[in-house]
């Protein structure tokens, strides 16, 4: 088997803590040998008025944007300069007590990162 080695977490959406339930929406994808590092999210609004009806879809999606912007490296006050992809993905893919945290590490091999990405958004975000 020949391909690119690659590297993915889950980003849940997690409204309470304490219940440790969450909704997948979103995929972050690192593949070293092909300096490549990219995340995409789908937040379904009918989904989220079922499962937190208390959020508002306009402050997830501001915080899923904020993440991929810490994916492309976007300067951002309060997070730290990160200038190579895997310490990017590091910083992404670290557990946190936020609304918005990473699932487990997983991993594969890919010809395409990108279409991978978008093939795992589609199978376990939508």
């Amino acid at each position: 088997m020949s391909g690119i080695g690659y590297q993915y977490v889950l980003l849940r959406l997690v409204p309470s803590i304490e219940r440790e339930e969450f909704l997948n929406v979103g995929v972050a994808l690192y593949a070293q040998m092909a300096d490549f590092l990219d995340a995409r999210f789908h937040l379904d609004a009918t989904r989220l008025a079922a499962f937190a009806p208390t959020l508002a879809a306009a402050d997830v999606e501001q915080s899923l944007a904020s993440l991929c912007a810490d994916v492309r490296g976007e300067p951002c006050p309060g997070r730290p300069d990160l200038p190579k992809l895997g310490q990017r993905f590091g910083w992404i893919s670290a557990p946190r007590s936020t609304i918005v945290q990473p699932g487990p590490m997983h991993g594969g091999v890919s010809n395409d990162p990108g279409a991978t990405l978008e093939r795992l958004v589609d199978r376990l975000v939508r």
